[in-house]
């Protein structure tokens, strides 16, 4: 599925993407034409997980430039700085949002300095945009690729949250994990955590598993302990926000309970996500910021009913993401290879120079 694409039209360009809140229910299709309803959707999880958002990121500045009445260069690079920085404020978590937007702005003044200008410039930066987004599909490839080999025949894997094509350009970081395996022949099962306050495992993670046509059974998050206790999981996939340069991992709320659980039981627990996602500017999880969002997403049963969950007026914590420590991490999964620890040196020693 495609996650996100670039649409040229009369007019310049738009972002379109599959409005996330709408499913499983409703497969609803998104046209972004102006900066405000991209940050928007991302802000609001239409499109959500950190290698999507830096996809839609590029794009977004791509799509400004597209359909800018900028008179001069100077304006211009002004006016994508902005953007820069609207986009930047949506989700502080997602380290490949501020990856792909300094990889924007880096080619916009490389081109900038070299003397290209008009439309010449702004389909640089749409190529830019683009060669982002295709990227990020061959790395969720090469990842499966390498995951699935750590995956047994007949394996029931544990995943939580959504880390699929929906995460991605269309592939998947641990979903494309257990796909790669399932393509492998594998025989594999999921079991999908249903990823409270927001249901991403429940609303996207089984849909993609059913879409896909591979066995999966969802649970409800405080079901995996017992799972493991009844020897019912083989193994632990997840995705990554953002990995420290340590190899602590910040992956959706729940995951470090799920770590600790794995740990306890001795079940390999494996992250799988893009060298982007890699922050060396942070020594440990502790340093990653947490986006803390609006109480309404637990007030409300994950906006599913009307009915509050809870008394009105009740105080409410609320952040989206928590910090699992490196030595819960069996392996992290990246698209060159797979990382063991120690994990300072290891990542450090398999980031591609460039």
């Amino acid at each position: 599925m495609k996650t996100l694409e670039w649409i040229d039209t009369p007019d310049g360009g738009l972002v379109r993407l599959i409005d996330q809140t709408r499913l499983p229910n409703e497969t609803v299709l998104l046209d972004c034409t102006d900066l405000a309803t991209l940050a928007e959707a991302i802000r609001m999880l239409r499109i959500r997980g950190a290698p999507a958002i830096g996809c839609a990121a590029a794009q977004g500045i791509a799509m400004v430039a597209s359909r800018s009445k900028a008179e001069d260069g100077a304006a211009l690079l002004a006016e994508l700085g902005r953007a820069r920085d609207v986009l930047a404020a949506t989700r502080p978590t997602a380290v490949n949002l501020f990856w792909a937007l300094d990889r924007m702005m880096a080619k916009a003044e490389e081109l900038a300095k070299s003397g290209v200008a008009g439309k010449e410039f702004v389909r640089a930066l749409i190529d830019e945009a683009v060669a982002i987004t295709e990227d990020d599909l061959d790395r969720c490839r090469r990842i499966g690729k390498h995951g699935a080999e750590l995956i047994p025949g007949g394996a029931n894997i544990l995943t939580h949250c959504n880390a699929g094509a929906l995460a991605t350009a269309g592939y998947g970081t641990a979903l494309g994990v257990i796909r790669a395996a399932h393509e492998a022949g594998k025989r594999i099962h999921v079991w999908v955590d249903e990823t409270r306050p927001l249901l991403q495992g429940a609303r996207l993670t089984a849909w993609e598993l059913q879409q896909e046509g591979i066995p999966c059974t969802l649970i409800t998050d405080n079901m995996a302990g017992y799972l493991m206790q009844q020897g019912r999981v083989d193994c632990a996939v997840v995705g990554a926000d953002r990995i420290a340069a340590n190899g602590d991992a910040a992956n959706k709320i729940g995951t470090y309970s799920v770590a600790v659980l794995a740990h306890h039981h001795g079940v390999p627990f494996y992250v799988a996500a893009p060298f982007s996602t890699v922050d060396f500017g942070l020594a440990c999880g502790q340093d990653i910021p947490i986006e803390e969002r609006n109480p309404d997403e637990v007030a409300l049963l994950a906006h599913l009913a009307t009915q509050p969950a809870c008394p009105v007026g009740v105080r409410i914590y609320n952040p989206a993401f928590d910090p699992t420590p490196s030595d819960l991490v069996a392996a992290i999964i990246t698209e060159v290879g797979v990382i063991r620890p120690p994990y300072r040196q290891a990542l450090d020693a398999a980031a591609p120079r460039e």
